[in-house]
């Protein structure tokens, strides 16, 4: 971002000023997800799959919203090929309606050929494994100690917590709505992404 309106800034130099001016990193800790261990298994699909172009493979996920008082549930689905973000969706509680309504909304927009997800509520209720099978898509769900497999998601909430929610602590709802709504816009279109050669994922993924 520093090098698009021409500025002469390299890797080195970035992290020399952030020493001089005493700034630092956020890190996340690890926190294992909360699973249901009755739900029906699923065959692991994507072994040997090629993400060449958009939409084969989507994933959805669930993480804690920390807010001033309490936290709020976010879920967001977002493309594999070009890590956009597809739909996103807040909840004061997590009774899987809300990640349904998201679902639908995904789904009007394109229809991937795999969904893959953690088996954490609400993944694994038949609520939202019959409409995906229905819709011609594949379920995949992620087995204990495969947290790998949905790391393209994974990553997109370090990016959220990191660059917007831990550092402007939103206090009311609204305000939350009002950020996610200017990061994720933000995100899809603006932000280069090193993954992508630096490119957004909108001009990837021809946009969403």
């Amino acid at each position: 971002m520093l090098r698009s309106p021409g500025e002469a800034v390299n890797r080195k130099r970035v992290p020399r000023l952030m020493r001089v001016m005493g700034v630092e990193c956020l890190f996340c800790r690890p926190k294992g997800a909360v699973t249901s261990r009755c739900h029906k298994k699923y065959p692991y699909l994507l072994k040997g799959v090629v993400i060449d172009r958009p939409g084969p493979v989507w994933s959805a996920d669930v993480p804690d919203v920390p807010m001033a008082r309490g936290f709020l549930d976010l879920v967001a689905t977002i493309g594999w090929y070009s890590g956009l973000v597809v739909r996103w969706r807040l909840s004061n509680s997590l009774d899987g309606s809300f990640c349904q309504a998201m679902r639908e909304e995904s789904l009007t927009v394109g229809c991937p050929e795999i969904f893959t997800t953690d088996p954490g509520v609400p993944f694994p209720s038949s609520a939202w494994t019959n409409r995906v099978e229905a819709a011609g898509v594949n379920v995949r769900q992620d087995g204990v100690g495969r947290c790998l497999d949905n790391i393209v998601v994974e990553r997109l909430w370090r990016s959220v917590k990191y660059e917007d929610l831990y550092p402007k602590r939103y206090a009311t709802v609204r305000e939350l709505e009002v950020g996610l709504r200017w990061y994720f816009a933000f995100y899809n279109a603006v932000r280069p992404h090193q993954s992508l050669g630096y490119r957004t994922p909108a001009s990837v993924h021809g946009g969403v």
